[in-house]
């Protein structure tokens, strides 16, 4: 990788004379090359999907998450090195923490996002720590409703309607945008974000994979919480119909 950036990648604090900064693209990479992450925010919530890859038949169904809570009402989403991402969660727990001990009021999704964000960034401007590898979603309903973020290695976070992220994430995007999102019920987006998942999901390349699913939503009580077992079930039945018929008019 050294020879790529001729000598300019050898750390986060050096700029290429063209203004890149190499170690934080070859962040970028490390999450490309994970496993997918999707979000949509719904009418009525917040919906997070993740393709959790099974890296041994001898792994316990339901470790390694790739989606936790942060804040009862705000839920998480990780693509990238799943260690970097452990790193950022607990960082987000004490940002959530510390803001409703000071303020007696719970953090709203954007100010966390934010806090998140400038955290990421810090780790760009030091030769002697390096960026994190792993891109965030942020996700929940506040006062103003729902909201989702992503945050970038880089440290900068955008507001979206729906994102994806990791290895399928160009497939997804495209699954994305053929949605009506503003119309879309929690309820129905987690079939939808189950059948994405599926969809871009390579049977060939990729190992057999535990499919993640969380929303925040007025069927939650606004808490961020993992799908129920029986919706879960169904939405996976559905994704997998999906996917069957798409092969057969393939």
């Amino acid at each position: 990788m050294a020879g790529i950036g001729s000598g300019y990648d050898l750390s986060a604090t050096t700029f290429s004379p063209d203004g890149r900064v190499f170690q934080v693209e070859y962040a970028g990479k490390a999450v490309e090359n994970s496993s997918t992450a999707v979000a949509i925010r719904c009418k009525d919530g917040v919906v997070f999907g993740v393709e959790k890859l099974i890296v041994s038949k001898m792994l316990v169904e339901g470790s390694n998450k790739r989606i936790h809570t942060i804040a009862p009402h705000i839920g998480y989403a990780a693509a990238g090195l799943l260690s970097d991402s452990r790193k950022v969660v607990n960082k987000a727990r004490d940002e959530a923490k510390y803001y409703k001990d000071y303020y007696a009021d719970p953090i709203s999704v954007k100010v966390l996002s934010e806090r998140v964000a400038n955290f990421f960034q810090s780790y760009t401007l030091y030769g002697h720590i390096r960026p994190f590898g792993t891109s965030v979603l942020v996700g929940g309903v506040d006062r103003k409703g729902p909201q989702l973020y992503m945050v970038e290695p880089s440290g900068v976070y955008y507001g979206y309607h729906a994102v994806a992220v990791g290895k399928g994430k160009q497939a997804a995007k495209t699954e994305l945008e053929k949605l009506k999102i503003s119309q879309l019920t929690c309820r129905e987006a987690v079939n939808e974000v189950a059948r994405i998942v599926y969809l871009v999901h390579d049977d060939v390349k990729d190992k057999d994979f535990e499919l993640e699913l969380s929303w925040v939503c007025s069927e939650s009580n606004n808490q961020h919480q993992f799908v129920p077992a029986d919706l879960k079930a169904e939405a996976e039945r559905l994704a997998q119909q999906a996917v069957e018929s798409k092969m057969s008019d393939d």
